[in-house]
């Protein structure tokens, strides 16, 4: 990624999907189970997966928890609110069949999870959690958007989002839920400098015509996304560019969740472990470390240390403490990167029950991520969102914090 980012021209693509693809559906379902249980059971183990074809919702995973929650009940609520509501969708919520097969959490798992390797052997703080996993979570952050995001995953999103939009207020009511988008940027000295390229893929009633379609999206969709610094030419835009998408959802493809990590994240700008989020507890340190590592990274950037950051956690099952903390500031750090490095260490507890306890993450917050990605939300009060150490990490390097920049993306 250093050596794209330090060139002097390049394009970098990203896409996003809306509410109503097969496997969006999926992470929005497995994540409204896990909100139903932490509703009652804020303690509760959850790795909820779900998988969907024509016809037919799979839940699935290992469950430990005190409370009761109706399965179908949430399944068929989550696939109305994406918008399958009638047959001739080839998938809806009245008709769809609903399979459950759940287990507890491997009790072997458990052990490691409620008490660290750390303390396991003199129980001196028996509430110190284990990292629930092994493995490698990255976060990210850049001065290219207000939120501090890179600015096709954000486009890409936003895009989506005004799919979705105008197909649920009835201004295009020949939309259906399932719908893709992609941005091409083309940066010049690494900064964003004019929008190339952009892909609309939109499921639509089958006697629409072709005409239609494209110059509709392109006017209520597409061009009022776009700020118009963005588009001193017009990008080239391709709008179903088969020609026809009448078939989608889950009829068109199966879905599963896990499969939009990258659409979930940073798209594709940052590195990714490989992990998903959606349908997990926050003792996994797949989601929870993550949002941390987002968290240390907007916090960094927002103090002006630095305008491109990006950071590497590493965990070991059942050890709270990372294996290794890792800063990468791409050429555009104000003060060493082992000064970075100290201050992230300093002023951020990384282990597991210190990240669920400094972000609030045993709450019900979760099937609000799940579409639209998890990362730049200004529509949500994220707590891993908040630049709420800026000022101290400024202060501690030394350094002012920087004046706010040109808003590339409006409201």
């Amino acid at each position: 990624m250093s050596s794209i980012v330090n060139s002097s021209q390049y394009l970098f693509t990203s896409e996003s999907v809306t509410e109503g693809h097969p496997d969006k559906m999926c992470d929005q379902i497995s994540d409204a189970i896990l909100d139903a249980i932490l509703r009652d059971d804020p303690d509760a183990r959850v790795a909820c997966e779900t998988a969907t074809t024509t016809g037919l919702v799979l839940v699935l995973g290992e469950i430990t928890t005190s409370t009761y929650v109706d399965f179908q009940a949430v399944v068929r609520e989550t696939v109305r609110d994406v918008g399958y509501t009638r047959a001739d969708y080839g998938f809806d919520y009245l008709t769809c069949g609903t399979l459950v097969s759940v287990k507890e959490q491997s009790p072997d798992i458990a052990r490691g999870v409620d008490h660290a390797l750390e303390v396991r052997a003199d129980a001196a703080d028996p509430d110190e959690l284990g990292a629930g996993d092994q493995g490698m979570m990255f976060g990210f952050a850049c001065r290219e958007t207000p939120e501090l995001m890179p600015l096709p995953i954000a486009l890409a999103h936003r895009m989506a989002r005004r799919l979705a939009e105008v197909r649920k207020s009835g201004q295009l009511p020949y939309l259906r839920p399932d719908g893709k988008t992609q941005v091409t940027v083309e940066y010049r000295d690494g900064r964003p400098e004019r929008v190339r390229t952009v892909v609309v893929a939109a499921q639509h009633d089958p006697d629409v015509r072709e005409e239609r379609l494209r110059r509709e999206l392109i006017d209520a969709v597409i061009m009022p996304t776009i700020p118009a610094e963005l588009r001193a030419t017009d990008p080239v835009m391709h709008v179903n560019a088969t020609g026809r998408f009448v078939v989608g959802g889950p009829m068109g493809d199966a879905g599963l969740t896990g499969r939009k990590i990258i659409v979930d994240t940073y798209g594709g700008m940052a590195r990714h472990g490989g992990g998903c989020f959606s349908g997990k507890d926050p003792t996994k340190v797949d989601r929870s470390a993550s949002y941390a590592a987002r968290h240390v990274a907007k916090n960094v950037v927002a103090a002006g240390i630095a305008d491109r950051f990006e950071i590497e956690l590493a965990y070991a099952i059942g050890v709270a403490q990372p294996l290794s903390v890792s800063v990468e500031t791409f050429g555009t750090g104000r003060i060493p990167d082992d000064d970075i490095l100290r201050l992230v260490r300093e002023h951020f507890d990384l282990r597991p029950a210190s990240i669920i306890a400094a972000l609030g993450l045993r709450a019900p917050i979760y099937r609000q991520t799940a579409a639209y990605g998890h990362f730049g939300r200004v529509d949500l009060d994220l707590p891993w969102e908040r630049t709420d150490k800026a000022e101290l990490l400024a202060d501690a390097a030394g350094l002012p914090r920087p004046a706010a920049e040109p808003t590339l993306l409006p409201g």
